[in-house]
């Protein structure tokens, strides 16, 4: 084992990448709550490995969609777990990475020289948001369908680009078949690229620029 470990060192450095990615040290007063960050990736991954199974049996069409959901739930072996797995994963991510987030502000950590690190959190996290409403039509239930009408209602009230940003969500002036085949492509094609490289450059930055030390507290005393 020694061997082989010593044969990959010598190619591309493993053992170089390991010191750099996990025997950093850690400022003095971290605690718990920055595992926030380390829990959204988990549960990044969750989504990630539970979206890819349950694609290999959803069929993105108003015919097929909502009965192929049922057949994922009843029949494929843990279809329901997984399923479930995908569905709470969903809303725990959103909840954690927003916690993520208000922990980084309220300590700071996104002043100098973390100011890009924030920039790509910010978009990851409406990444996220876009997640969550794209696939909540893809059951192509009376939940989904609905609520996917209020958020296109919504994008329409915007200046300007509203009534466009509408009939974009839509694919044409009403939900349908269009509508339900963007939002599977936008969920499963251009959101996880999009992801997956917000991420990575995120990831890169906290491992490069090192993890923010709380805020020290004033401890003088006022004269």
């Amino acid at each position: 084992m020694k061997k082989i470990v010593d044969w990959f060192d010598e190619r591309i450095q493993t053992r170089e990448i390991k010191e750099t990615l996990f025997d950093r040290k850690i400022p003095k007063g971290v605690g718990w709550i920055y595992a926030l960050g380390s829990a959204s990736l988990f549960l990044l991954i969750l989504q990630a490995v539970t979206g890819i199974l349950l694609a290999m049996s959803y069929s993105a069409a108003p015919d097929h969609a909502y009965a192929s959901v049922q057949y994922i739930t009843e029949q494929i072996p843990m279809g329901a777990i997984i399923r479930g797995l995908h569905k709470w994963g969903a809303s725990f991510m959103v909840i954690v990475v927003t916690l993520h987030m208000i922990r980084v502000y309220f300590m700071g950590a996104y002043k100098f020289p973390r100011e890009l690190t924030w920039v790509l959190g910010v978009l990851i996290w409406l990444v996220v948001i876009g997640f969550g409403f794209t696939g909540y039509l893809l059951p192509w239930d009376q939940k989904g369908y609905w609520a996917t009408m209020v958020g296109a209602n919504l994008a329409g009230q915007a200046p300007f680009i509203g009534e466009a940003a509408s009939k974009v969500l839509r694919g044409g002036e009403a939900l349908g078949a269009i509508t339900l085949t963007r939002f599977y492509a936008i969920h499963v094609l251009v959101l996880p690229a999009s992801l997956l490289t917000l991420v990575g450059l995120h990831l890169f930055l906290v491992v490069r620029q090192g993890i923010s030390a709380p805020p020290e507290r004033d401890k003088g005393e006022r004269s």
